[in-house]
């Protein structure tokens, strides 16, 4: 869970009755959890996005390394209360660990989240939209149950409710719209665990923050991240704070689940490699970037052809990352070993065969450990199970704003100041 989670979450249901309470038994703690419903139908959201064009702007904390994370603070209930979300564009869910009570749940920063019996029924589109096989049963109609998975083996296991996210806008207007979340009664921590508050999941899922957001009409269904090299940064909804013109667009591939601009050409040195139709995604739940094995090894064997004859040799003792190297006195930022390294690059095609090009100069897939080597932060994706797909994690996001754009079903970069938060279009990009 959270950032070294090597990206994805898969969502589905475990269609069971709520096991809330601590010793009182079974249908004590099913009373605890009445059915409560919050209807009414939202007005078409187009109309109302035209009405209310605004964004909504927040500040990120975290970094690469050391953390491996980045999270975000909302204030959510009534009264309002913070909590840190680590930002994770591979999924969808937003959950909150929840003293429900709790079964069973993890060090988190603040008290865990106490909602109101505002449950979602079995039957509610958002609940539905959790079923990625399509077996969608109702043994509990009353109340939506989840279970999320993730890539390092964490797991969250909870029921869906409803609660107000108190949220500023660039409209300098205050809303405070009640958003579908999951309380979170049982946690397993995965093997890149840190203590959480819980999950913002930022996916194109129905369940997703931004979804339930543009539904309202509140904010365009647009999500944008600019990460600082520094640590920090910022996280933004909506789509009125970049000028669409100076950004690098490719279409999302409507065939995957997750934010994918489809296959890709890996480069080196502006040179072809021969790695061609790499299936990639983004997440910035993934604090480093996978290739597939084979992809991994030929980037490997070209980088250490290009640093033959260098000041430079593996740092064997260095188990920071799983290749090191150290010069002959420890490096102390990124400036002290760029030059040895050479770009590489992923190269998308269109439709229209038209090539949208992503670069990896040094900085954006290479960190100095504690100890002053040069650690490289792309990873064999294959080792950790993703197979065959090929992951852009925040390592290679740094220092610049990446939009997923699901309302013109696109993904776009492009350089980004993201040491301040943005005041206008100029200033973002």
């Amino acid at each position: 869970m959270g950032k070294e989670k090597e990206g994805f979450c898969v969502v589905g249901i475990l269609v069971l009755f709520l096991f809330l309470g601590s010793s009182a038994a079974s249908d004590d703690k099913q009373k605890r959890w009445r059915k409560a419903m919050i209807s009414g139908e939202t007005m078409a959201s187009s109309m109302l996005i035209n009405r209310v064009p605004s964004s909504i702007v927040l500040p990120l904390h975290g970094n690469v390394y050391p953390n491996g994370y980045y999270n975000v603070t909302l204030n959510i209930g009534q009264p309002s209360k913070p909590y840190f979300l680590d930002v994770d564009t591979g999924s969808d869910l937003t959950w909150l660990q929840c003293d429900a009570p709790c079964v069973q749940c993890t060090e988190a920063p603040h008290p865990y989240y106490r909602p109101r019996n505002n449950l979602v029924p079995c039957m509610d589109p958002i609940c539905q939209s959790l079923h990625s096989n399509g077996d969608h049963r109702c043994e509990n109609p009353g109340q939506c149950d989840y279970e999320v998975e993730y890539a390092d083996g964490g797991s969250s296991f909870g029921v869906l409710v409803r609660d107000t996210f108190n949220l500023n806008f660039t409209s300098e207007k205050r809303h405070s719209p009640l958003l579908a979340l999951g309380c979170g009664y049982d946690q397993f921590p995965g093997g890149s665990h840190h203590p959480i508050d819980g999950v913002l999941g930022l996916g194109k899922g129905k369940s997703s923050i931004v979804s339930q957001l543009s539904s309202l009409g509140l904010v365009r269904n647009v999500i944008g991240h600019c990460l600082s090299g520094r640590g920090g940064g910022f996280l933004f909804f909506g789509d009125d704070l970049y000028d669409s013109s100076r950004v690098a667009w490719t279409p999302m591939s409507p065939d995957v689940k997750h934010y994918s601009p489809g296959l890709a050409e890996l480069t080196f040195d502006g040179k072809t490699t021969g790695f061609k139709n790499l299936l990639t995604t983004f997440d910035s739940g993934a604090s480093y970037t996978y290739l597939n094995s084979q992809a991994y090894q030929g980037l490997i064997s070209l980088l250490k052809k290009e640093l033959s004859g260098k000041p430079l040799r593996e740092a064997l003792d260095d188990q920071t990352l799983p290749l090191c190297w150290k010069g002959r006195k420890p490096f102390e930022s990124i400036r002290d070993v760029k030059k040895y390294f050479k770009t590489f690059a992923l190269s998308f095609t269109n439709k229209r065969k038209s090539k949208t090009e992503l670069e990896f100069p040094p900085e954006a897939y290479l960190i100095i450990s504690s100890k002053g080597n040069a650690c490289l932060g792309i990873l064999n994706g294959t080792e950790v199970g993703l197979n065959d797909l090929n992951v852009i994690g925040d390592i290679s996001m740094q220092d610049r704003v990446v939009i997923y754009d699901n309302e013109k079903e696109r993904i776009g970069w492009a350089p980004g100041n993201c040491n301040r938060l943005p005041k206008s279009k100029s200033f973002i990009i």
